[in-house]
């Protein structure tokens, strides 16, 4: 079972990075990639649930923020629903950023999803 769903817009420069370039941590069964339908705006469609624990503007921000990651993670709670990374844009996931996620992933005791809204 996938620890990680990464759902990105389908599509554009980030489907296109992941599908040409994937970061090493793609590579394992434990990171699933979802391509999802965008708006008229560009952005991903609202989900259907998931508990939203961080909301960043670039996936820079997950790097620098990865102890408060694991932190917001580890408290989110036993609820059934799946817990919510926010990445408002990003044009690239590096191995670094979308490590630090992944990593806070395995600890988890519910499903991660990390959202891409928009390409950057």
């Amino acid at each position: 079972m996938a620890e990680l769903i990464l759902q990105i817009p389908a599509g554009g420069p980030l489907d296109d990075q992941l599908s040409d370039d994937p970061p090493a941590t793609l590579a394992g069964d434990d990171v699933v990639v979802e391509r999802g339908p965008t708006d008229s705006a560009g952005a991903l469609e609202p989900p259907v649930a998931g508990q939203v624990v961080l909301s960043v503007p670039s996936p820079e921000a997950l790097r620098r923020q990865a102890n408060d990651l694991h932190q917001l993670i580890d408290g989110a709670g036993t609820s059934t629903e799946p817990i919510v990374v926010v990445v408002e844009a990003a044009e690239v996931l590096r191995d670094d950023e979308l490590g630090a996620v992944a990593a806070a992933a395995r600890r988890a005791r519910r499903p991660v999803i990390l959202r891409v809204i928009r390409d950057g």
